[in-house]
């Protein structure tokens, strides 16, 4: 995952969502989106419950699931930002791999995303919809914290390097032989 530069389009951006599983949040993201322009781009298979609840809410959207890694990286350059309004997440790698295609992030503000994301996402309450709404539309409407967001993010996913890392592991092993 590198950089990939891209005019963000606010009069319908794709917006990524990964949906395998009921933690990933579907059906309320889906909720929080109804009546806003976008393109909802889903990563993972769909169950017919989210396909009948995704046109009860006419949201345009497009599945792709089974794919490769190139592919996956592609799926982030081409689209505008990443919705990771996740219930439950054991890290969260969604949130580094956008953040290092420089893409804002949006996601949860429970569990492992907000030490995952640090301070470069859009927080939200991922069991309130209004809350998962109104952090679409900031992404959307406001380009100063979109660009913020983003420029946080590629700060953020220096820690995740694994020079970092192994740096890391070595100071604990030293404070050890202390």
């Amino acid at each position: 995952f590198k950089p990939s530069i891209k005019s963000f389009n606010k009069d319908k951006p794709v917006i990524l969502q990964f949906s395998r599983g009921v933690n990933k949040n579907l059906l309320s993201v889906a909720e929080a989106l109804k009546g806003i322009p976008c393109h909802l781009r889903i990563i993972g298979g769909l169950h017919s419950e989210h396909i009948s609840f995704l046109h009860g809410c006419a949201i345009e959207y497009s599945v792709v699931s089974n794919i490769s890694d190139e592919q996956i990286v592609r799926e982030y350059q081409e689209c505008d930002f990443l919705v990771f309004a996740s219930t439950y997440e054991g890290f969260g790698l969604p949130i580094i791999e956008a953040q290092a295609t420089g893409r804002a992030v949006l996601t949860s503000n429970i569990l492992s995303m907000p030490e995952v994301a640090g301070d470069a996402a859009c927080f939200v309450d991922p069991f309130d919809v209004d809350s998962i709404r109104g952090g679409v539309l900031k992404i959307i409407e406001d380009s100063g914290y979109r660009d913020k967001l983003i420029q946080k993010g590629f700060e953020n996913i220096k820690r995740f390097r694994a020079e970092t890392i192994a740096e890391q592991y070595m100071n604990v092993y030293e404070e050890l032989e202390l």
